[in-house]
């Protein structure tokens, strides 16, 4: 048996969905791999919980390789805790009041709006305790091995060619990149990559049933497999080279 991948999509906070898709996988052992594309708090209302499980419980439960990336959510909380975006957690729709009282347990509706004082706690993120910025800080920019490159967001594209991670001047930019020309213009290595829904990209496009645009996204060079955990969608698990999905729907 070919050494398999599996590629967890963004979680977003949402632990039960997690759970169901795992429960769905195959018996696994040490020669697999598994690489989570990063995106594991805010939105859903159990982001602290994500995290102590896929740090805690999962190496209990995988026998394999696991590859943590670095999302776009983890990085604009990094940068928070740095004191340099406390703008990052003011939009209702990038989820941080679910994230403050999923670590304060305390409970969490989709429409709350949060009070002065958890403004004030989510600008300085001091809610948020050391020993989890320091493994987000240590969580990498991207993944490659023998079936596709992973990374959470996309490649760059520079002087009319697509770089590889390892050439990307400013390795942030891989985890917020969006542009349909990636989607539909890259050519090269496969890449597995989340951040953007489904949903939001030509359902017409995609080789993996496209009758169903809250599905996987899978392009020529390039799949999707953020399918809204977390936002009302479901997880996705992609295993390569079979190209087999695994879902918590």
């Amino acid at each position: 048996m070919a050494n398999r991948t599996f590629a967890v999509g963004d979680i977003h906070g949402d632990l039960a969905a997690l759970e169901r898709a795992l429960a769905k996988l195959p018996p696994l052992d040490t020669k697999d791999t598994m690489v989570l594309m990063g995106d594991y708090i805010d939105r859903g209302a159990d982001s602290a919980k994500v995290v102590d499980f896929i740090r805690k419980e999962l190496p209990r439960r995988f026998p394999g390789k696991i590859v943590c990336l670095r999302g776009n959510h983890e990085d604009g909380w990094l940068r928070v805790a740095s004191g340099g975006w406390p703008e990052f957690v003011i939009p209702l729709a990038n989820g941080c009041l679910a994230t403050l009282r999923s670590f304060r347990q305390q409970p969490y509706r989709e429409l709350d709006l949060p009070t002065r004082e958890e403004i004030h706690a989510m600008q300085s993120a001091e809610f948020i305790p050391d020993e989890i910025v320091d493994w987000m800080n240590e969580l990498p920019f991207w993944y490659e091995d023998d079936h596709a490159i992973y990374v959470h967001a996309g490649l760059i594209e520079k002087d009319g060619k697509w770089l590889h991670p390892s050439e990307t001047e400013h390795p942030t930019q891989l985890l917020w990149v969006r542009t349909m020309r990636f989607f539909q213009g890259y050519r090269g290595k496969r890449v597995v990559c989340g951040h953007t829904a489904t949903e939001n990209l030509p359902p017409e496009l995609s080789s993996f049933t496209p009758e169903d645009p809250l599905d996987m996204w899978v392009g020529e060079n390039v799949t999707v497999i953020d399918t809204g955990c977390g936002k009302g969608g479901f997880l996705t698990i992609l295993e390569l080279p079979a190209t087999r999905t695994y879902e918590s729907r």
